[in-house]
């Protein structure tokens, strides 16, 4: 193990995020990401997708989205070897101070219900389930 660093992804570890994800993130209940999908967020706000490095290898990841208004914090992961060692902890913080520097004031996570070991750390992290809101989704077909 080297040394562990949190920094803003660049373009060229896009790749290497998305098979990061494939392995370390929950993704059976939710649309694949795609290569063009990341690379489109990355274009729009570069500093959003936050990594934990350690050495070349990513063991973590946070995307903390900040639309003008609003915080949402996406695709909280870490490594599973690498669980339990506060690295999740670590990415939360980094994001939130990011979100605090735009000026936001509150902040939400996107978990899944069936997570429990996800709920954990959110919980021990000041976050709390708000059971007066559900999300809605709905798939954007292109060109329509």
């Amino acid at each position: 193990m080297g040394e562990l660093i949190l920094r803003s992804a660049v373009v060229e570890e896009l790749p290497a995020v998305l098979e990061f994800w494939q392995v370390a993130a929950e993704n059976e209940n939710r649309p694949a990401d795609t290569s063009d999908a990341v690379t489109a967020m990355f274009r729009r706000d570069p500093d959003a997708l936050i990594l934990a490095v350690d050495g070349t290898e990513i063991v973590g990841t946070i995307i903390a989205g900040w639309d003008g208004w609003r915080c949402h914090l996406y695709r909280l992961a870490v490594a599973p070897w690498r669980r339990r060692e506060g690295i999740g902890g670590l990415l939360i913080t980094a994001a939130e101070e990011r979100l605090r520097a735009f000026g936001g004031t509150r902040a939400d996570a996107m978990v899944l219900d069936e997570n429990p070991a996800a709920h954990a750390i959110w919980a021990a992290h000041g976050y709390r389930r708000q059971p007066e809101w559900s999300r809605w989704v709905k798939p954007l077909a292109r060109g329509r």
